[in-house]
Parts: C-alpha cells; structure tokens; sequence
C-alpha cells in the first residue's frame, strides 16, 4: 500500500465502545465474591490497630517512610532488613507466575486492581443506565436533560469511588486517624493532597473510560503471560469441534445434523468486558474471568444441550477430547511440572522469610571508625582509636546494652563523658525504644601487636529476652 493510502485508512482502528451485559453463573458470583474481600481490604486495612506498646505506633499496616519503618501487624521492618520486602515482591512474581501457568490470567479475570475498579464501575453504571441494550441506546440519543443528569449522576458516583480510591492510599503511609483530620481541615503534608488528586484522577479515567484499552495496549502482562502458558495450563477454551457449524434454533431444527451445539447468539461476547468473542480462540484481550461460561451455560441449559461449550480446559485435554478421549480432572490438571516447580519455590522462600524473622535478634550494631585523625599517640605510648557506634533497639521498649571488646588483647575503651582511667573492655548503655543510640568510644593499646589489628565489638541486651549482634573493625598504629 502507498504512503497516500496508508494516511487516508490510518494506522489505528477507531475504539469500538464495550457494553457487558449483566450475568449470573458460578463464575460471576466468584469475581463478586473477590471484588467484596480486596476492596474490603484495601479500604479497610489503615484503620486496623495493633499494640505495640507506648513507644511505637498502633497503626496495624503502616509504611513509616518518615521514621524509616515498615510494620505490618506483629512484623517490624527496619531499612537494613529490606530484604524481607525483597522476598516479599519476589513470592509475589512467582505467585502470579504460578497462577498464570496453571489457569491462564485468572490474576486478570478476578483480582487485578484495574479489573476490580472497571467492574465496580460498570455495575455502577448498568444502576443509574441500564443494562447492555439501554446503555447502547443511551449512548446513541442525543444529548437532553434526561441523558445529562443520569451523566451527572453516575460520573459523581465514579468521581467518589476514586476520591475514596486515593483516600485511602494515602493513609498506608500515616496515622489514618490522624491524617484524616489534617486532612479535611487542611493541614496537611501538600503532598497528600497531590497524592489523592492524582489516584482520583487516574482511578477515575482507567476505571471509568479507558477499561478494556488498559489491559489490551498499556498492561505488559498479556504480552508476558504466553512465556507462562503450556499446553497444560487452564485457559477458558471455545470446543469448536461440538459447536461448529454454527446455526440458529431455528436453522438446528430444520437439518439437525447439519450444526453444532452453538445457537450463534453472542452471549459469550455480550458479557465480556473486554468484548472478546472467545470462539475466534485464544487472543490478548481476554482475561479468562469465565463470565462467557456463565452465559453460554445459561444458554445450553435453555436449549437442552449439555454445558461446557465453552469451558476452562487444557490445551491437552482439548485435543484428547476430539481424539474421543476424557479430559483429565481439574486437580489433575493443575499438577504438572510448571506449576510444581513454581509452588515449591514459593513456598521455599515463605518458609525461608519466617524462620529468618523468627531467628532474628532484634538489637544491632554499627560501626564506624574516626579517620582524621586516624589514630592517637598518648603520652605513655599507647595507641588511641576512636570509634562512631550505633546501636539499634528494635523493640518497642527501651532495653540496657552492653558494648564489649574483643580480639584486642590489653585493650581499654570508654566513652566520651568518662576518662581513660575508667576505661574497661565494656561500657553500658540505655537505648531507647524502637530507635538507635549513637555514641563516640575511645579504645586504647598499650602495645599494638602490629600496623593494623582486626577486632571486633559484641553488643549484647542485658534483659532476659537476650541477644546480641557483632561488628568487626581495624585498630591502626603507626608505621613499625
């Protein structure tokens, strides 16, 4: 085709509106059931409280970016232990990994954000519009007050969904109790404000108008799962082999061995939200939520035909099956090697992350040593280093330390408010709760053994819960 020709048909197909029509079927009553649990727990989770005691917050969830703090119920995560957030996202990968390998974009179809958002709001708008067919007719008629106002009406109510959307986000960050009062009473943080008019905004056009166009063009998802698709996995599957030839009742009744099951009434594409016609097979833009089962289902039972023309199967078992074979059960098709390797993995690392933070002590200790000057030569000829220590108490109550030598032998330290002549080879300290004490030691060498000493400091609670935490650093001297 010439360059004229390519600018006058153009380079993109003009958006085709999707309508779903409403269904009801196993499948449908499923996505509710996930739509209530997720939204539940997302706006539910801030106001959640949890006792840490009277040093720490009580929020239950709460991502402390001001104190540098991740809680999440019993669990505290301090920045040097980012890896548990690390393995948290990894399980997350390989989980979607694992349900995508054994049913397909299920992830898609139930439990995406995006997917749980379009759906609140297409039952939002078959209340105020209608199902399909007013909806199509309502989109068609001119504009006029009637058409306006049930605009107005459901814009609103989209308009609240994302204002609460990004409301609650940004209580994950902060006291919920708290910032919702500075926050209706401006005063505060600008950017709070910024953060909820930006999810409301983005949550309003994605969920509202951009629907099917987020998963089919902007999500790399699609694009990625058929890395994670065999021939073993679960996908929503057209069986052409019974319904093809297609043909009406009406035609079915006049040569009844001329068609197949399928009626060709387009109750699969009707209920799809992406508007898929899943009997053109596998594509992009389906996200295998079985709403096209509940509805051809509906339809077989109505014409006497058995259900499962449409239907979760294996890429396998289809082809067993127009064999004249028995597909495999679902728990049997679920147990192949892909998915077997993926859950262990998972569940590897879970296991990992909980004997990691049930083993961890929850005190620690950093070193840093002075480097100008380096060292100090005293009067006597001892050796003077001097040391930056911290010490972190991850416990919501202060807790009495002790910070002792080791590896140094002859060796004193002491603290900036002490002398040498109280120096020893410990010195204590009270760190107060959920925080880190930072304080100057001073270690002496009467005879450094050599130019450079390795040595080590031991901290060690001295409360009957225990633990300790080591750190191991140089001690210099001057030139032999």
């Amino acid at each position: 085709m010439s360059g004229p020709d390519l600018l006058t048909v153009g380079r993109y197909a003009k958006r085709q509106p999707v309508y779903p029509k409403a269904i009801d079927g196993t499948f449908r009553r499923l996505k509710w059931a996930i739509m209530a649990v997720t939204l539940a727990i997302y706006w539910v989770t801030p106001w959640l409280r949890w006792d840490r005691g009277p040093y720490a917050p009580d929020q239950a969830v709460l991502i402390d970016l001001a104190h540098r703090r991740f809680y999440m119920f019993a669990i505290e995560i301090w920045p040097q232990e980012f890896y548990y957030v690390a393995g948290l996202l990894i399980m997350a990968g390989i989980g979607l990994f694992l349900v995508t390998s054994a049913v397909g974009r299920a992830w898609c179809g139930y439990a995406c954000p995006q997917t749980v958002w379009t759906d609140l709001y297409q039952h939002v708008e078959r209340f105020i519009d209608g199902d399909r067919n007013a909806q199509m007719r309502l989109n068609k008629a001119p504009w006029g007050m009637a058409k306006l106002a049930k605009r107005m009406v459901k814009w609103s109510i989209w308009l609240a969904i994302a204002f609460a959307t990004g409301g609650a986000w940004i209580f994950y960050f902060a006291d919920a109790p708290t910032l919702s009062h500075d926050f209706w009473t401006g005063q505060a943080a600008y950017v709070a404000y910024a953060t909820v008019a930006v999810l409301t905004a983005t949550t309003f056009v994605l969920g509202g108008f951009m629907r099917e166009q987020v998963c089919i063009y902007m999500c790399p998802w699609p694009r990625i799962q058929s890395a994670m698709l065999d021939e073993k996995s679960l996908v929503v599957t057209y069986r052409h082999w019974r319904g093809e030839p297609r043909g009406s009742l009406k035609a079915a009744a006049t040569t009844p061995t001329g068609f197949g099951d399928c009626i060709d009434c387009n109750q699969c594409v009707a209920v799809c939200p992406t508007g898929v016609d899943i009997r053109q097979g596998p594509q992009i833009g389906c996200i295998t939520c079985g709403l096209c089962i509940d509805a051809c289902d509906r339809v077989m039972a109505k014409t006497g035909k058995p259900r499962g023309l449409i239907d979760y199967l294996t890429e396998d078992d289809a082809t067993a099956e127009k064999a004249g074979g028995q597909p495999k059960s679902v728990l049997r098709s679920l147990l192949h090697v892909r998915t077997v390797v993926y859950f262990t993995l998972w569940c590897a690392i879970g296991a990992a992350m909980l004997f990691a933070l049930g083993a961890r002590d929850r005190i620690g200790i950093d070193v840093q040593q002075d480097r100008n000057p380096l060292y100090v030569q005293l009067s006597d000829g001892a050796v003077r280093n001097a040391f930056t220590v911290k010490l972190r108490n991850m416990q919501s109550r202060p807790r009495r330390m002790e910070v002792a030598l080791s590896g140094l032998p002859g060796a004193k330290m002491w603290s900036e408010d002490l002398t040498r002549a109280a120096g020893s080879t410990s010195v204590s300290f009270t760190v107060p709760a959920d925080s880190v004490l930072r304080a100057r030691l001073f270690v002496a060498s009467t005879a450094p053994a050599a130019h450079r000493q390795d040595f080590s400091f031991t901290v060690r609670a001295l409360d009957k819960e225990g633990g300790t935490a080591h750190e191991s650093v140089h001690f210099e001297g001057p030139q032999p």
